[in-house]
This record gives structure tokens, sequence and C-alpha cells, in this order.
């Protein structure tokens, strides 16, 4: 039986209070929706098996890199981690599973599936760290990882990941997520195609070691925490690493790593096209990686992202099978309720891609009728889905409002006082 560390009496209880609102509230909405040829029922069902993973890292604060505030009751560990990720998925129905990143969660694989089995969690995509240096770590990352001039640094990195791929194997995970901060802050400090031969070399190592039916996927990043040149730096350079790698190399797409004003959605169908949209990191940015909540700063655009991938699933695109993932930095949140909002701004922007009615779309795509092709899509992103992704909720045993019955259960309070007060350090996103 899986453990629930809020009690269903507290859950049940938030309900009944809800219910009757929600159920006429999605009677009107399938009404409307009737109106349109759109059965609400179809909707909510794919929304049910819509989920989104959460990243171990994010439930813990966050920070700058001038200074970090630890907030109450944060995890000490990646046990305390995998509780806190199951009240997410207790109370939205929409993270099952857990993302971990290596070495900080590093621990006895076996204890880790127990610790997931406990509470009906598995794992996700492993996350490799070589932008760090970890305890007792022999050479240093700091002039670069997979892509350093020594040798004995490259395979020091490469090792690193085959680790990963080892505890991912054990626990279940079925994919590898690279992302590396080599680069250089002056011009001149590397040499920008033998640093990239070096990369790809150490990737294809990497690459020889992935199971079967693994997966991996190598992210790119503009800039930080090199300023001056970036190692993988690009969407373009990403597609390149995948197809040098093989049929199992995919890219992974952060909303946040890309110059402002980036036209996100279309490399997205780039990488759909042509078979290599491996998933994505879902925050959202201001003026550049900000790693804000998702949907916080520019809903529309995560629609629009969706729009992609839903034409995608219902065109039947060859391969298309991306993997979907939190990644965020809380500093003036609790952070188990910003993910909780997150997930479900992520359905909230599925749903209301599935609403897009696709014959109009593309008659009027055909027609160069600028005004109603994109008044079809603002049509279904104005539409209020609330009802939907709250009914799946409720169907799926989670609460109607998660933040609501998360703050009325005490959850923060509870922890708090079984786990110690960090100490306020220094800066870092993590």
């Amino acid at each position: 039986m899986t453990e629930k560390l809020i009690a269903a009496d507290i859950v049940t209880a938030h309900n009944a209070a809800r219910e009757n609102n929600l159920r006429r509230d999605y009677e009107h909405l399938g009404e409307q929706l009737d109106r349109r040829g759109i059965r609400i029922d179809a909707i909510r069902e794919k929304v049910e098996k819509f989920g989104v993973a959460i990243p171990s890292w994010g439930v813990g604060t966050g920070g700058t890199r001038f200074a970090r505030f630890p907030g109450e009751g944060e995890p000490r560990d990646v046990f305390d981690k995998i509780e806190d990720c199951s009240v997410i998925q207790q109370l939205t129905r929409a993270t099952p599973t857990v993302s971990l990143h290596i070495p900080w969660d590093k621990a006895d694989p076996q204890r880790l599936k127990q610790a997931a089995s406990r509470f009906g969690l598995a794992f996700d995509a492993m996350n490799s760290n070589t932008f760090s240096d970890g305890k007792d770590q022999k050479l240093s990352y700091k002039f670069g990882s997979l892509s350093h001039a020594d040798a004995a640094v490259r395979r020091q990195a490469v090792e690193h990941n085959l680790e990963c791929i080892e505890i991912g194997r054990t626990i279940g995970s079925k994919a590898l997520t690279v992302w590396i901060g080599d680069g250089s802050n002056f011009p001149g400090q590397v040499n920008f195609t033998k640093a990239f031969e070096r990369y790809l070399d150490a990737m294809r190592d990497i690459y020889a070691a992935l199971p079967e039916d693994w997966r991996l996927f190598s992210e790119h990043k503009m800039y930080e925490p090199a300023f001056y040149s970036t190692v993988v730096q690009d969407w373009g350079t990403n597609y390149l690493i995948a197809q040098e790698l093989g049929p199992k190399a995919f890219c992974l797409v952060d909303l946040g790593h890309h110059a402002p004003n980036v036209n996100i959605e279309m490399i997205v169908a780039r990488l759909i096209q042509f078979g290599k949209l491996g998933g994505f990191h879902f925050n959202d940015s201001k003026y550049g990686d900000d790693d804000l909540d998702a949907g916080s700063i520019d809903p529309y655009r995560l629609f629009l992202v969706f729009n992609e991938l839903v034409d995608a699933e219902l065109s039947g695109a060859k391969g298309f099978d991306p993997a979907h993932m939190l990644d965020q930095s809380h500093n003036v949140t609790d952070p188990i309720e910003s993910l909780m909002l997150s997930a479900v701004e992520v359905q909230r922007a599925y749903a209301a891609a599935l609403l897009v009615d696709r014959k109009a779309l593309e008659s009027y795509q055909t027609e160069n009728d600028a005004l109603m092709a994109t008044q079809t899509l603002k049509a279904a992103f104005r539409t209020d889905v609330e009802p939907i992704l709250a009914m799946a909720r409720l169907n799926g045993g989670g609460a109607i409002d998660p933040v609501g019955a998360y703050r009325e259960a005490g959850y923060r309070r509870k922890v708090a006082e079984e786990r110690p007060a960090a100490v306020s350090g220094g800066g870092g996103i993590v």
C-alpha cells in the first residue's frame, strides 16, 4: 500500500468543501466545449495520463550567485527530498517521477528504490554533475570537464557519467541528461573547434555505455558559468551533438536557456521534425536563465510550445516521445508550493493546446488568413481549463486545490520541527 504523508482525511475534507462547485463548473465548461465539438471527458482523460518529473534539487531553497537564504524544513538528504516529492504527487497527481542528480543524491540504489516505492514514485532521467567539484574529487572542473584540455580530467568526467548510468540502471531510470558548464570567459582562452572535438569524443564514450533501452539527453545553455563562450551554447550545436552520437541521443530543451525573444516553439518544431526532441526542463524567465516557476512570466509561450507538442502527438510524428521535467530555483517561495503550481501550469498548457481547432487552423494557414489563424490559437488559450485540471486531480485522489490542502495540512511546519535549520551560506542556485 502506498504511503501518504498528508492524512487522507485532510484531503477528503478539503475536497468535500469544494466538490459540488467543481462539478457545476466542470458541467458548465463541458457544455461550452460541446458547442465546439469537443468532449470534455476526452480532454480530462488525457490530462490524467500526463505527468511531469520533479527534480530532486527543486524541493530545496535555491539562491543567486550572491546569496542563499535557506527556508524552513529543508531536506537533509535525498530521502527527505523523496518525501517532499511524494507530497507534490499526492496532492497534484501530476508528478509520478523524480529526477535525481549525482553526486548530490548519491545513496545506496536499493534504498533509493525502496524509498520511492514506499510512496508509489518512480525515477526519471539521471543527471550528472561535472560543473562543480565534489567532495574528495581528485581533479577540478574549474576549466572544464568533458571538453577539458587535460585528458585525465575528461576521463574523470566520463567515469562520473558512467557511474550515473549504473545507478540509474539499478533504480529503473531510462535516460541520462548531460549538461556541462564548459566554456571560456575571455577571447582566446580556448580553441573553439578543439574544445568541441574533445567534448564529442568524451560524449561518444558515454554514449557507448548506454543500455539499449536508454536515451541520452544533451542540454544546451547560452551562458553561465562561462560568459564569453559556451561549448554547448544553442539548439543548433545541440542538434549536431545528437546527430553525431547516434539514434539514442536527443536534445533537451530548457525554456530558460535561450536569449530573450528567441522563438522557442519553432526550435521545438524543428527538433520534432528531425526526430531529435528528447524532452524539456520547464521553467520561465524574464531576463535570462532565471529558473522561475513555469508559466509565471509568459504562460502564452508555454502554451505555444505545447501547441507544437500536441500537433506532433495528434499527427503521429515518428519517434515522438518527449520527457517532461520541471527545473526551477525557488528563492522566495515554499519550493513544494511552487513545484505544485508549476506542474499544474504545465498541465494547463497541455489541456489548452488540446482544445485548438486544428482543422480550422490548417485551413486558415492554407488561406494565409493570419488574423483568424492566430485567433484560433487564442480561443484555446483563453479557455479556462481549471475545472478539467481539478477534476483530473479529484479523480486521481489528489486535492482540488493542492496549495490550499497543503497549507491546511501544515506539512511545512511539521517537517520544520523534524529537520534541523539549514545554515545560510554563499551563493549558488542550489
